[in-house]
């Protein structure tokens, strides 16, 4: 089933619609707002956006704390 929809010419044609409804200078960005809802997806299912959330705000307490 899922590999008659992930044919080359079935995403032609999708790529094709959004560029269409989004037009050339907008895509780039949905691209990016895609992929970085991804990257959080996939990051709070594993775990490890937290984990990173808390070392960056550990790292910016000590580089505070420095100066």
């Amino acid at each position: 089933m899922l590999t008659s929809i992930l044919q080359p010419t079935h995403l032609i044609i999708v790529l094709i619609v959004a560029l269409l409804v989004l037009g050339p200078k907008r895509l780039p960005e949905a691209g990016r707002a895609l992929g970085q809802g991804l990257r959080e997806f996939k990051g709070s299912v594993s775990g490890a956006h937290a984990d990173d959330a808390e070392e960056v705000e550990q790292d910016g307490s000590r580089e505070m704390d420095a100066r």
